[in-house]
């Protein structure tokens, strides 16, 4: 795939980047580099390569997910200035 001038100049209107009329070779020839080289990475072979997260084994970190933290909501709306059934309530704001 080839990016062509009239694509570098929209491509800086969407990223809001002025483009001079000299810098869009420049920027052809980059944009032309690096579509190149991802279409490199489409020729290899990566059946069987698990994803990963770093090139160093390592597994996640997780937390059990368990409560540690609550079981007293009469405390949580004490000074709310409504509440009922230890819920906030909030007036209506959409018609």
């Amino acid at each position: 795939m080839s990016v062509d001038a009239a694509t570098v100049k929209r491509i800086g209107r969407l990223a809001r980047i002025r483009i001079e009329d000299s810098e869009v070779a420049a920027y052809q020839d980059e944009l032309n580099a690096m579509l190149g080289f991802v279409e490199q990475l489409t020729s290899i072979n990566v059946d069987g390569v698990e994803p990963m997260t770093s090139v160093t084994p390592m597994t996640l970190r997780r937390r059990d997910d368990v409560v540690t933290d609550g079981g007293y909501p009469e405390k949580i709306v004490a000074n709310a200035p409504l509440s009922e059934d230890n819920f906030f309530m909030v007036p209506k704001v959409i018609e």
